[in-house]
């Protein structure tokens, strides 16, 4: 019973934090919506803080998981590449609280929600590297800095995934990776 009433609070607390963001979100706000009172709350969570880490916690063993499950997959680099980035837009848009969060940090610098947003991007940032050492120890890619390498394609993939779309009519899923393999395989130099 109490689990049920955990994983409500929980799904609440995500519902409360979409809708109006870290900082506006209150512990009452999150009864309300999960139903229950808020000393309810109290008995799993003692703050709001603890509230938002157990809910960035379940989604970054989410992410891990999907990221391992690609990590496992027997393909080229650049495949697995597509197929990495293309997960991590497909959980972004998945999980509208990310969405949320960045507005929130680029509207008044939260930074809770900062946290939130470097946090999950760490974790595909780390994969990343991870995925570009083996591609180098295998001789897929040349030998880099894999840290700079992981920052510059995933900053470019969500430039053109997410950014781009502000100001131009979007690119298809072709053209996004016809110019990410143009910038990772060839670069733009004669």
């Amino acid at each position: 019973m109490s689990i049920d009433r955990k994983s409500l609070i929980l799904q609440a607390a995500s519902k409360s934090f979409v809708q109006f963001g870290y900082k506006a979100t209150t512990m009452e706000q999150v009864s309300k919506i999960a139903n229950v009172g808020k000393g309810t709350i109290y008995t799993f969570f003692k703050t709001k803080e603890d509230l938002f880490e157990e809910i960035l916690i379940k989604a970054s063993q989410e992410l891990t998981s999907v990221m391992n499950r690609i990590a496992t997959e027997d393909d080229t680099f650049i495949h697995k590449l597509f197929n990495l980035l293309d997960s991590i837009l497909e959980f972004r848009s998945d999980h509208e609280l990310f969405v949320k969060l960045a507005q929130e940090v680029r509207d008044i610098g939260t930074v809770q929600a900062l946290e939130g947003v470097k946090r999950m991007e760490d974790y595909a940032l780390d994969f990343l590297r991870q995925q570009i050492e083996t591609a180098i120890e295998n001789g897929e890619v040349k030998p880099c800095d894999s840290s700079v390498a992981a920052f510059m394609i995933l900053r470019l993939y969500l430039a053109l995934t997410t950014e781009w779309n502000k100001a131009h009519e979007p690119l298809d899923e072709n053209r996004i990776k016809e110019h990410m393999i143009l910038f990772i395989s060839n670069g733009i130099l004669k």
